[in-house]
């Protein structure tokens, strides 16, 4: 048997050189700036590639590392190569008619599953709490080896709970607590192979959506890798339990992460596959969300054709209207929501006033208690403004996200309001002016 035993990257850390791990990071985030990247790397991410844990970077990481370090390769900076990694060079490609996997690789979601389902019998499923405060905000999953009603629910109202805390205060101090109800659910799958079958096919789909939620909380706060683990744990639940819900669910959020890391191509086919999965699901609604996904694929392409056709989809299935069909996950999806994914295509095809447009209706359109989705909004606003320029109104748009910021905590964001300031610095200004200054003295990330 090979060991997994991890081996420290001491190339790596010769480069780091004096610099603490805190500096360095802070070095790396300056070079993604530099050429256009956003990465949420700290002290964390530092140490986890320092001590071999990170065998190779993720795609972004790839290119800032490159960049910093000009003319070196990958194995130069003391990583595996990456199809070592993923064990590409000793696997046979899927044949052409197989859905794309997350990483279009179905040996490595094979991988997922054994680690998901082949856990120990004797797993303790611990007592498993959610919530910014005190004993009103948990959510426990039971610990005991028989699987029923009770549990499952509790399984359940673990994925709304993180569903409503994201919503009103963003990923960044969730994402811990969250794994740990994950684990629970995951080991409760293992442990209740007793139970009836409507109960399996119930935990099953709980514990894909438990999976997706902790998924989407990496996405938000950075942890990009995490959130590809995530939702090839959901993908492969989804398959296993014939669950096209959960597998559209995946695939769509799939997608997502895809655009936002930089793997395009990947994006459109994840998009088209969770439309398969869709399709027999009478879900007006989540087509034109996959529509969508399709769409900010093409545009990160430059397909602005391609991209055109699939937002038109996405607003004819959108007005048909909403259905009893409708997944529960998707009650974000409201008419503010269609709007900003609409501008994020336009800004990727750096069509900067018609982004600042959608962007302007989905801040008009957004419900208040989504505060996490209005201050993202409002960043989405202010760089498009930034961009098309509008500075004095890119500045207004501005102090409405700082305004937002001590309630919300969120990478993502923050690198958006970054990204704006970097564009307003040059233009001055007495408005552009106070908002830099205000930008200033904002705290870092807790």
């Amino acid at each position: 048997m090979v060991s997994t035993r991890a081996v420290p990257n001491l190339a790596f850390r010769r480069l780091r050189g004096q610099r603490s791990a805190g500096e360095f990071a802070a070095a790396v985030r300056r070079a993604a700036r530099e050429i256009g990247e956003h990465v949420a790397c700290d002290a964390r991410y530092v140490g986890r590639v320092e001590s071999g844990e990170i065998r190779c970077p993720n795609y972004a990481y790839e290119r800032v590392f490159l960049h910093m370090f000009p003319g070196a390769t990958l194995e130069d900076l003391g990583f595996a190569a990456r199809e070592s990694v993923r064990g590409r060079g000793a696997r046979t490609a899927p044949p052409p008619t197989t859905p794309p996997t997350l990483h279009s690789d179905t040996d490595e979601e094979s991988d997922v599953l054994r680690r998901v389902f082949m856990m120990s019998g004797t797993t303790t499923v611990a007592a498993a709490s959610l919530g910014l405060g005190g004993p009103s905000a948990a959510a426990a999953v039971p610990a005991q080896r028989r699987v029923g009603d009770a549990e499952v629910s509790a399984v359940e109202n673990a994925v709304r709970r993180i569903r409503l805390l994201d919503d009103r205060h963003g990923a960044d101090g969730l994402y811990r607590r969250a794994s740990q109800p994950l684990r629970a659910a995951y080991a409760l799958l293992d442990a209740g192979t007793s139970a009836r079958r409507s109960t399996v096919d119930r935990l099953h789909a709980g514990a894909g959506e438990l999976a997706i939620s902790v998924g989407w909380l990496a996405h938000d706060s950075g942890r990009f890798e995490d959130a590809r683990s995530h939702y090839a744990e959901a993908l492969a639940t989804a398959r296993l339990s014939g669950d096209p819900a959960l597998e559209a669910h995946a695939f769509c959020n799939a997608s997502f992460l895809a655009r936002d890391t930089g793997r395009a191509r990947e994006a459109v086919r994840a998009a088209e596959a969770g439309m398969r999965a869709a399709r027999p699901l009478g879900s007006p609604r989540l087509m034109a969300l996959l529509s969508l996904r399709e769409a900010g694929g093409r545009a990160w392409l430059g397909d602005r054709t391609g991209c055109e056709l699939a937002m038109g989809r996405a607003r004819t299935a959108f007005e048909r209207g909403a259905r009893d069909s409708d997944p529960e996950w998707m009650t974000f999806f409201r008419e503010a929501e269609l709007e900003i994914l609409q501008a994020q295509c336009w800004s990727a095809l750096s069509d900067w006033s018609r982004a600042a447009r959608h962007a302007r209706r989905a801040t008009r359109l957004q419900d208040p208690h989504f505060t996490r989705n209005l201050a993202l909004y409002r960043a989405q606003l202010t760089g498009d403004l930034a961009r098309a320029g509008t500075a004095d109104e890119a500045a207004a748009a501005g102090h409405q996200v700082l305004d937002l910021l001590d309630r919300v905590q969120s990478s993502r964001i923050r690198s958006m309001l970054a990204s704006a300031v970097r564009v307003l610095r040059p233009r001055g200004g007495p408005e552009v002016t106070a908002l830099l200054d205000r930008y200033e003295e904002l705290p870092p990330a807790g």
